[in-house]
């Protein structure tokens, strides 16, 4: 595992069509692309009985972590754990597979499996969940549309139709209530790479109506659902 630079920018929907449109003849898209040019991610996110991931991302805490379960596409076909390690505009994530009748267990508070499997990252969520009562807190959805570049190990990704769940914790209802979390016709841009961003890639990059932000979907979506009134500890 390696730490990543990350960068974010909100955009409007004009800024985006002139950035993909340059981008699509310098990087490629990536695998999970469907024939309508992007996936549906769906994330279910968890904090502790303190709500640690909230309030250290609300107070610009350098170094912080979150949890999620993660669906592609309104599918239980792939279904991921994920652990979100953050130092100041570097990234880590630990990825371990799960069923959906683990994530159901989950769900109704059976993490026995957890500390019996030998995945580290499940065996800490294990932890996390019984010793700092980490639960579910919302459902984020939204439509990505990513491009990658093998040089620098670049993705970049645009992230449009962000919403949040107002009436459900179960992401395997995909008939919850949603609720819009950005402004009309904006979406997140999200860049990512390892060793270095190409010169190329940055000329490409820029946009007159782009704002670099320290935007979290998790907080933008959190209180979106009123997120200190509904914590169902």
């Amino acid at each position: 595992m390696t730490y990543r630079h990350e960068m974010k920018f909100v955009l409007d929907e004009a800024s985006s069509v002139m950035l993909r449109s340059r981008l699509k003849w310098v990087l490629e898209k990536d695998r999970y692309i469907t024939s309508s040019g992007s996936y549906t991610v769906r994330s279910l996110y968890f904090d502790d009985y303190y709500n640690s991931a909230y309030n250290e991302k609300n107070m610009s805490i350098l170094d912080r972590e979150k949890y999620r379960i993660r669906l592609y596409n309104q599918s239980d076909a792939i279904i991921h754990l994920e652990r979100k390690i953050k130092s100041n505009n570097y990234i880590l994530k630990e990825t371990a597979p799960l069923t959906r009748k683990e994530t159901e267990a989950i769900l109704n508070e059976d993490y026995e499996f957890l500390r019996a499997d030998r995945s580290h990252l499940k065996q800490l969520f294990y932890h996390r969940c019984q010793s700092s009562i980490m639960r579910p807190r919302v459902v984020v959805d939204y439509e990505r549309e990513p491009f990658i570049m093998e040089a620098g190990d670049v993705r970049i990704t645009f992230d449009r139709n962000i919403r949040a769940g107002m009436e459900s914790l179960d992401p395997f209802n995909y008939k919850m209530a949603m609720v819009e979390a950005l402004g009309p016709h904006q979406l997140i841009m999200e860049v990512k790479y390892t060793n270095f961003l190409p010169g190329i890639v940055k000329e490409l990059l820029v946009a007159p109506r782009s704002v670099y932000s320290s935007m979290s979907k998790y907080m933008l979506c959190c209180e979106k659902t009123l997120y200190k009134r509904r914590t169902n500890l």
